[in-house]
């Protein structure tokens, strides 16, 4: 944990969505805000966070507080991912595949925050079925999260690697 407090300077923070909510109470209505936010180091490391008060600011900061206690880890190998992953969350299915260099990050909304936050510079992504802010976004984290590295694999599997020659 005193690791992570480290790396609080060179966390960015992005809002992907604020939301005016209401809440029907006895006296009428109270109205309030939700933040969705995602902060990352730009290297390894990115996590969602959602915040509700009822100012703006102090639900992005709740979100980022929250954010930063939920971070996960995301295994990269050359500023992409080792392997195509599909993540599920409700009725929002995001895919994502590894690319080439140069291709950049080819994604849309919520997706593309959370994948530049997590410091992938090479990734096509495919966002499927609902297209709800805090859903995507999940599922997104939900396919970064369950992608394995090849140490892993090898070891899971008892085998020895292929190590393969390319040849110019």
């Amino acid at each position: 944990m005193a690791q992570e407090m480290g790396r609080d300077s060179e966390i960015k923070e992005k809002v992907v969505n604020i939301s005016r909510v209401t809440k029907v109470v006895k006296g009428g209505k109270k109205m309030g805000f939700r933040a969705v936010v995602v902060v990352g180091d730009l290297k390894t490391h990115v996590g969602l966070g959602i915040g509700k008060a009822k100012e703006v600011s102090a639900a992005i900061r709740k979100g980022v507080e929250s954010a930063k206690r939920l971070m996960i880890e995301v295994p990269l190998r050359g500023g992409t991912i080792p392997h195509d992953v599909t993540g599920k969350f409700s009725a929002s299915l995001v895919v994502l595949r590894p690319a080439p260099q140069g291709t950049g990050v080819i994604a849309g909304g919520a997706v593309r925050t959370i994948l530049e936050l997590a410091g992938l510079k090479n990734i096509v992504a495919k966002s499927i079925g609902s297209a709800n802010p805090i859903n995507v976004a999940r599922a997104s984290l939900a396919a970064l999260s369950s992608l394995k590295r090849l140490d892993e694999v090898i070891q899971q599997r008892g085998k020895e690697p292929k190590i393969q020659h390319v040849e110019n």
